[in-house]
């Protein structure tokens, strides 16, 4: 077995590093853990600034700590560098983090972290990686599109969280850090860009003080770019608005006050065809051809004749409608969707502690019409999110350091989903689900020495799901089926933990281990007999130590982790009873046994010279199913196209749909490539008096990944590399700026994700973004 040998190696790795450092660095005489500093502030002095590296402060483990002190495996992406990489959206922040996945599905944004992740398909569907803006946890996985601008920080938490976040943490976490109002102080921000594919993002904020206690921030944000694809799919199109106001009536308590608004539009998430044994007029994907161009609707239209025309009745129909049997992308996809929520948050110095209090509204009204399976999928919500949470944080210059709250979470959802295939599979659902859930938690700290600290969490969590509406399946050879009703009524507990310990090696050496856990609550598909699914588990064990060497010029951050996941959800298109004993086709999401992860993640950042920074983030992943098996359907009764073990269901379908057990075991884990890098590299000019030329590049390097669970190999992602490049020219104090970027300069062809096309079994996949480059201008007061 690898596993020891690996652990071992980095074991080595990190107890020698941090040798190494305790031996520079021993005339430092303390060796405890320094005061952190206040959110948003810089703890390096203006020496350090210029010669060394500075600290990033985060909030990942619900206090304020530097980003190189925080004992837990996090990701920390600044704003500046979310700009220079053209972030938009939660799919682009792929390319800035190894360990995370995004793939667009069309109708939301799927997180994968380490190949922990869910495929979101329909409206019962929920995140395994929790996505929370400004304190505030979003549930639908639609919602996350267009809050990625006036950011302070993205910091992005890898395994499970199942105690200081709880539920759809299972995975990781999403933290986006919107700026705060600054009081005393009147100030604006602009960041404006034009580029290929017509592309115009524009980003703004104004900061004002109403008087010496309270203060307001407006921030808004504009983009509209054309589509990737031929058809016009793979477009943006997103406004919105974010405003806050921070009330500061004593030095004891704060008060702020947020709300926003999103709308997206456009087409949206559009696909391509892919050359296979099945369909080998393809064209190349490097084309971008989209789905519903001529070329492709008359490959897919061809590929059914070629099935139907031989079976009994599709046979004695007339050829065009043989051709139409199946239905194929249209140009008519689109997105209009609207988000919006409010929150109030209240700090309150109680002296010995702090105590937060967050309320919050959320709602999501998606309405979206994709293509991007290959055939139209309708999506419809109108969602409301309640949520509050309290918690009680001590002070960080006590032995015993804890974090203890409460967590209160109700959502209600009313839908309606179809996802019409053609003659023989035409399902709609509406679904009114309800979700309640309630959590208490505590995470404890204690110094039993300076440099040596124990940790200790646990959290449970009581969750109910209710279900009502119903379900209609209709078909060629059932046309006009009565609706179906669908009900359900699920209750989950489950206690989830984090043991371990930290340990201060050096004045900067940190050595940290823990276990954790972590839980997804199980849930519903539409089905009309069995339709529930059970909560999914992850247990990770980490080891990981961070470093700065060279007088604070050099970063080394080391992880060892080895995850067990058991119970896992995976969503697919499979079969479901469309009347009791009567099968037919839908999104459905089971329980597929046991997974292992295992590897390790090795970060770098030197400041070669004060205008010199080097960066590489290198992630090593094994990750294999133990136990993967689940039930497919053939709606036209031919076999299934896989790599995995088939057998014969022994349920009975009406002919000519066929029933199989599929067998996946021992496989990779999809999305989650063995080896991936990210380097970088920045060099600052110094032009004149104080005006200052920055260039930098980034790449990130990728090995092949599997995209689906058919484990065929065009639908396998080849290994790739894209890289970046910027020049920005600014004024003394950054008072304006002007710049140019070219993002994938190589002009990859990268897969994103996608399925097999059921009944024809035509592979359609979605794309990275192509070769993009423009101008950028902004400016500061």
């Amino acid at each position: 077995m690898r596993k020891p040998a690996l652990l071992g190696v980095a074991l080595s790795a990190i107890v020698a590093g941090t040798s190494a450092n305790a031996q520079s660095q021993a005339a430092d005489a303390n060796p405890a853990q320094p005061a952190a500093p206040a959110a948003g502030s810089d703890a390096s002095t203006p020496e350090q600034e210029t010669q060394g590296l500075t600290d990033i402060v985060v909030t990942a483990q619900r206090r304020s700590e530097s980003l190189q002190r925080a004992a837990i495996a996090v990701t920390a992406v600044s704003s500046d560098t979310l700009i220079n990489a053209g972030v938009s959206d939660p799919t682009q922040l792929t390319k800035l983090v190894p360990a995370l996945t995004v793939q667009p599905v069309g109708i939301s944004s799927s997180f994968f972290i380490r190949g922990v992740g869910a495929t979101a398909i329909n409206s019962f569907q929920e995140n395994a990686v929790a996505f929370s803006v400004g304190g505030v946890f979003f549930a639908r996985p639609t919602a996350p599109s267009g809050t990625f601008f006036d950011l302070d920080r993205v910091e992005v938490l890898k395994g499970p969280q199942g105690t200081l976040y709880g539920r759809n943490a299972t995975g990781g976490a999403i933290n986006l850090i919107p700026r705060r109002p600054q009081l005393n102080k009147f100030g604006a921000d602009a960041v404006a860009e034009y580029g290929n594919y017509d592309t115009f993002k524009a980003q703004a904020a104004i900061n004002a003080p109403l008087g010496s206690i309270a203060a307001i921030r407006i921030a808004g944000q504009v983009v509209d770019r054309k589509g990737y694809l031929s058809d016009g799919y793979d477009d943006e199109k997103i406004q919105a608005i974010r405003g806050s106001l921070l009330l500061t009536p004593t030095d004891r308590f704060t008060l702020l006050l947020s709300a926003d608004y999103v709308h997206q539009g456009g087409k949206g998430i559009g696909a391509v065809l892919v050359p296979t044994p099945q369909t080998p007029t393809a064209p190349s994907p490097s084309e971008r051809i989209g789905a519903s161009d001529p070329r492709i609707t008359t490959i897919l239209q061809d590929r059914t004749f070629s099935i139907f025309r031989f079976v009994p009745p599709f046979s004695s129909l007339p050829v065009n409608t043989i051709r139409n049997v199946v239905t194929v992308p249209r140009d008519d996809g689109f997105q209009d969707s609207s988000f919006w929520g409010v929150s109030a948050t209240a700090d309150n110095d109680l002296g010995f502690a702090n105590l937060t209090t967050i309320l919050a509204y959320r709602k999501s009204k998606p309405d979206i019409l994709t293509y991007a399976p290959g055939f139209p999928g309708r999506l419809r919500e109108d969602d409301d999110q309640y949520s509050g949470e309290i918690r009680l944080s001590s002070k960080d210059d006590t032995r015993l350091r804890y974090v203890v709250g409460a967590f209160l979470f109700r959502e209600m959802q009313d839908g309606y989903n179809n996802y019409n295939q053609g003659l023989l599979a035409n399902t709609e659902y509406l679904p009114k689900l309800t979700t309640t859930s309630k959590a208490v938690f505590g995470q404890l700290t204690y110094s039993l020495v300076d440099s040596f600290r124990l940790v200790a969490g646990g959290r449970y969590t009581k969750e109910n799901k209710t279900l009502t509406g119903s379900t209609r399946n209709s078909s060629f050879f059932v046309p006009n089926p009565p609706s179906v009703p669908i009900s359900g009524d699920l209750d989950f507990g489950k206690f989830t933990y984090k043991a371990g310990f930290e340990w201060d090696a050096a004045p900067r050496s940190l050595v940290y281990a823990n276990i954790s856990t972590g839980f997804k609550a199980g849930g519903f598909y539409p089905s009309a007999g069995r339709n529930t699914y059970k909560p999914e588990t992850l247990t990770a064990y980490t080891l990981g130590a961070k470093n700065r060497f060279l007088d604070n010029r050099l970063q080394v951050n080391l992880e060892a982790f080895y995850w067990n996941y058991r119970d896992q959800q995976i969503s697919y298109v499979g079969p479901i009873e469309a009347t009791p004993g009567n099968f037919a086709q839908a999104g459905v999401t089971v329980n597929a046994g046991k997974a292992r992860m295992y590897g390790a993640e090795a970060e770098l950042l030197l400041r070669a010279t004060p205008r010199d920074t080097f960066g590489a983030t290198v992630q090593y992943l094994n990750s294999r199913y133990q136990s993967l098996v689940y039930n497919a359907i053939s709606t036209n009764g031919s076999p299934l196209i896989t790599s995995c073990a088939v057998t014969n269901d022994t349920r009975t379908a009406t002919p000519p749909i066929r029933l199989f057990i599929v067998d996946c075991s021992g496989k990779p884990s999809v999305y989650s490539p063995k080896w991936t890098a990210n380097l970088s590299y920045e060099h600052r000019f110094s032009v004149g008096s104080d005006y200052e030329l920055v260039a930098g590049a980034r790449s990130r390097l990728e090995s092949s990944a599997w995209l689906n669970l058919d484990y065929l190999d065009y639908q396998k992602r080849g290994g790739s590399r894209t890289s970046d490049a910027y020049l920005n020219f600014s004024a003394p104090g950054n008072r304006w700026s002007v710049g140019a970027f070219v993002n994938n300069i190589e002009d990859s062809t990268v897969y994103a994700g996608g399925l097999t096309r059921p009944i024809i079994n035509a592979t359609l996949l979605t794309l990275r973004p192509p070769r993009t480059y423009g101008i950028r201008v902004g400016f500061h007061l």
